[in-house]
Formats: structure tokens, C-alpha cells, sequence
């Protein structure tokens, strides 16, 4: 009698890591996307979390107009406002007063930010209405590319 052959073949080996890179190869960019709309996600977080939209919110209800600076609504200057990934939150306003937030990623930032995210920007501006103001940052002042924006941006 022969005695049976124990064990993988050289052959059902080579499936296995060819089916394992093939998953690999859809998982990580999947990944690194995801890590990318995570730091984003701090940055659009930072405008509420700094207290940017609140002083906004509070200055026009009492003024009547948007601020130009982040000195006219008592917040830090732009580069005291930083998280792990963004280097400055700034407060503007552009020409015939339509206000903004722009947050700026950067890899100087304590963390390093993706190098798809480093320099670009993510601008939001509000809406004023009766007793309330709605924030969007459907904009083409974004300079980040649409897929890593949050889902309310695209």
C-alpha cells in the first residue's frame, strides 16, 4: 500500500497568496481613503469644537453682519486654533459679506496629515435665517478632492 500524502501542494499554496493579495490589493486603498475622511473629519469637527460657529452665530445675531476676523468674534489667532492634522482655523469674511471658516491640513500639525490632505483647504460659510444659521460647505473653495470630503460637503 501507499501511504497517503499529507499537507498543502505547492500549487494550492500559490491560490492562496495570489487570493490573499488580490484582497490586499482592494483592502488598502479602501483603508487609506478612510484614514484620509477621518483626519478630514477633525478639521470639519474643529469649527464647532474651537467655538467658531457659536462666536459667528453670536456676533451677527448681535450686529447684523458676519465678522471679518477672527479678532471681531474674540477667538484666538488662526494658528493657535490646531488640531492633530490641521495647522489653522481661520474666520473671515469675503467680499459683500459672506462670511467663512477655512481650515487648513497640513503635515507641520502635531500628527502628520495624509499627503493627499497636506495644504488643502475646507471652506465653510453660513446661512443666516430667521433665529438660526445653517452652515454648508458645498463649495468650490474646497480644495480637497470630493471623494475624502464628509458625505453633508459632497
Amino acid at each position: 500500500m501507499r501511504a497517503r500524502n499529507r499537507g498543502f501542494t505547492l500549487i494550492e499554496l500559490m491560490i492562496v497568496v495570489a487570493i490573499i493579495a488580490i484582497l490586499a490589493a482592494i483592502a488598502i486603498p479602501a483603508y487609506q481613503d478612510y484614514v484620509i475622511r477621518s483626519q478630514v473629519t477633525e478639521g470639519f469637527n474643529m469649527t464647532s469644537v474651537a467655538g467658531a460657529k457659536t462666536a459667528i452665530y453670536d456676533f451677527y445675531t448681535s450686529t447684523g453682519r458676519l465678522p471679518s476676523s477672527e479678532s471681531s468674534v474674540f477667538l484666538p489667532t488662526p494658528t493657535s486654533l490646531y488640531g492633530n492634522y490641521v495647522s489653522r482655523v481661520d474666520v473671515g469674511a469675503l467680499a459683500g459679506g459672506l462670511g467663512f471658516i477655512k481650515v487648513t491640513f497640513s503635515s507641520a500639525a502635531p500628527q502628520q496629515a495624509n499627503a493627499a490632505i497636506n495644504g488643502r483647504t475646507l471652506v465653510m460659510w453660513p446661512t443666516a435665517g430667521a433665529g438660526s444659521m445653517t452652515w454648508s460647505c458645498k463649495t468650490p473653495l474646497n480644495t480637497l478632492a470630493p471623494k475624502y470630503l464628509p458625505t453633508i460637503c459632497r
